[in-house]
């Protein structure tokens, strides 16, 4: 990972951080290098990261599966109160069916907090790893999707928008949904 790459990605923990409650316990779609879960480990009752990348690994509180998300029986129905996704869901083949995921896995009240750029990042990107200036992790792997759909898939699956907030120039999103009671 270049210093670029590194750098945004600290910026969208940054943001999703403090929407991780004390005594959750947390599952972070996508998790790569641990960051966030390193981060928010003091916080929480306990967390697993999930990711086809990541080592399988088992370190006090902290659970490293490596794997995809949604995975039908991989994790209890309402087992996280808080589901933590930066720049996964661009990734995502079926975005209703991820959505469906999230709430299938948090307990009533829980959270889902994401990250999703907006689409003209894939062509930056696409500058950036020409200039060798970014790594752009996974790029291949964007579906284009259109962040405007975020809220009506999340809506549909059953959540309600609590904030959204642009960041990183307006380039990227921050989502926060809750499942309802």
């Amino acid at each position: 990972m270049r210093v670029l790459d590194r750098i945004l990605q600290r910026w969208r923990v940054r943001k999703a951080l403090p929407f991780v409650r004390a005594g959750d316990r947390l599952l972070d779609v996508g998790c790569f290098d641990r960051t966030l879960l390193d981060l928010a480990e003091e916080r929480v009752t306990s967390a697993i990261g999930i990711d086809p990348l990541v080592e399988p690994a088992r370190e006090g509180k902290l659970q490293f599966v490596r794997g995809m998300f949604p995975a039908e029986g991989r994790f209890e129905p309402e087992a996280f109160d808080c589901l933590t996704s930066l720049a996964v869901f661009e990734h995502v083949e079926s975005p209703a069916e991820f959505a469906s995921g999230c709430h299938r896995v948090l307990a009533p009240g829980g959270r889902v907090v994401l990250t999703v750029p907006h689409p003209l990042v894939d062509r930056i990107l696409d500058l950036l790893i020409f200039l060798r200036l970014a790594d752009g992790m996974s790029a291949d792997e964007h579906h284009g999707f259109d962040v405007g759909e975020t809220v009506p898939i999340f809506e549909a699956a059953g959540f309600r928008v609590c904030e959204v907030h642009r960041f990183q120039l307006g380039l990227n999103r921050l989502f926060v949904f809750e499942k309802s009671e």
